[in-house]
């Protein structure tokens, strides 16, 4: 479980990173599961875009990006939009270190 500071702090660090992994129309897949864990075994801090089509509203974008987190085994820093930012540390050193 991670801190409001430690949320900010990897806010900030996740503002200028692009998105790695785009939800399509399929949602939330086993292909798109293995592609953010393999996401977060290499960066650590994620960003994941979701498509129109695989966003039905605005409340199940916080629920898509909950079940997401939870497949993976990652932290949900933020959802901003259609964007997700995600978490892992990596166990196998660790390049991001949290305040």
């Amino acid at each position: 479980m991670l801190t409001g500071k430690q949320r900010r702090y990897l806010r900030g660090l996740g503002h200028h990173l692009d998105p790695v992994v785009h939800l399509g129309k399929e949602g939330l897949s086993e292909g798109v599961a293995q592609a953010c864990d393999a996401a977060l075994e290499q960066h650590e801090l994620i960003k994941v875009r979701v498509g129109e089509a695989a966003d039905p509203s605005r409340h199940g974008r916080r629920d898509l990006a909950g079940s997401l987190a939870e497949t993976v085994s990652a932290e949900l820093v933020q959802v901003l939009g259609r964007t997700l930012l995600l978490y892992r540390r990596r166990r196998e050193e660790p390049s991001i270190v949290l305040p």
